[in-house]
């Protein structure tokens, strides 16, 4: 099965990853698509990329939220349900798997699908779908998952927040290059999508494989950039950072401790910033 992440993390990522992503990828995926578009969203999570987008599209849509994890899917469902209801949007549900969210420009609809995406694009409804979507996926899956991608699609692709590789906390600390060696190689490590992830190669190898198939490829950096206030944040980054680490450089043990212990001194205290580098992509079809 391919990895999934817990809905504490994916909440903590949203506004980061609201603010980073390139506006003006969107608005030319917008204009790609027809009036009423019809979106899947690959490894949908809790929703968030619906939430950002949506208005971006500001007109009658319909998304399928696809996730191998249903509790995702179904904590998506109430998120999306919450934050539309606090904007003053009406919400309603006329069966368990649909949710209608009714806003001056239309209705979005959103539905769920229950799939392992290791094996994508088979088993997706692309007949039913206007465009393809993700955010925070693409670096997570294989060179040969890419391939089958493009391979299988005629329709606009859009993959925001690919990893970029070049993270860093500041002010500087000895055991940097240590701690940021571990991460990469733990990006690239199997994570369920016949083979390898692709980490900071990711945009490279999606741009490689939608221009052999015909499509015009786009990108745009899409950093987060996290100051010292945004305290909680650098503390979950600092800690991942340091269990990556740890599991492929053993024998830097001391030296990732020591940078452990004082990048969670230097978060308590409002002392650290964190620059995280992504790309948005967005491949679209001949003639589109």
């Amino acid at each position: 099965m391919s990895e999934s992440f817990d809905a504490d993390w994916l909440e903590l990522r949203e506004p980061f990853d609201a603010r980073a992503r390139d506006f003006g990828l969107a608005l030319a995926l917008s204009a790609a698509l027809p009036a009423r578009p019809r979106l899947l969203d690959l490894g949908a999570g809790t929703g968030s990329l619906f939430r950002w987008l949506a208005p971006v599209l500001n007109r009658p849509q319909a998304w399928t939220l696809v996730d191998a994890d249903v509790s995702l899917i179904e904590f998506a469902f109430d998120t999306i349900a919450m934050r539309a209801v606090d904007v003053g949007f009406e919400v309603s549900a006329p069966n368990k798997r649909t949710l209608l969210v009714h806003t001056p420009s239309g209705a979005w609809r959103v539905d769920g699908l229950v799939r392992d995406l290791a094996d994508a694009p088979e088993g997706l409804p692309l007949g039913k779908a206007d465009g393809v979507v993700c955010s925070a996926l693409c670096d997570l899956v294989s060179r040969r998952w890419v391939e089958r991608m493009a391979e299988g699609l005629r329709l606009p692709f859009y993959a925001a927040l690919n990893v970029a590789g070049d993270a860093r906390f500041l002010p500087p600390h000895p055991a940097d290059g240590i701690v940021a060696r571990g991460f990469r190689r733990d990006q690239r490590r199997e994570k369920g999508f016949d083979g390898p992830a692709l980490g900071n190669e990711a945009v490279r190898a999606m741009a490689a494989a939608f221009r052999a198939q015909g499509f015009d490829v786009a990108t745009a950096p899409s950093p987060w950039r996290i100051g010292p206030a945004e305290t909680r944040m650098l503390s979950a980054l600092a800690k991942g950072h340091t269990e990556a680490a740890r599991r492929w450089t053993p024998r830097g043990g001391a030296a990732i401790g020591a940078w452990s212990a004082a990048r969670a001194a230097q978060a308590r205290r409002g002392a650290l910033r964190a620059l995280v580098g992504h790309t948005d992509l967005l491949a679209l079809p001949p003639g589109r």
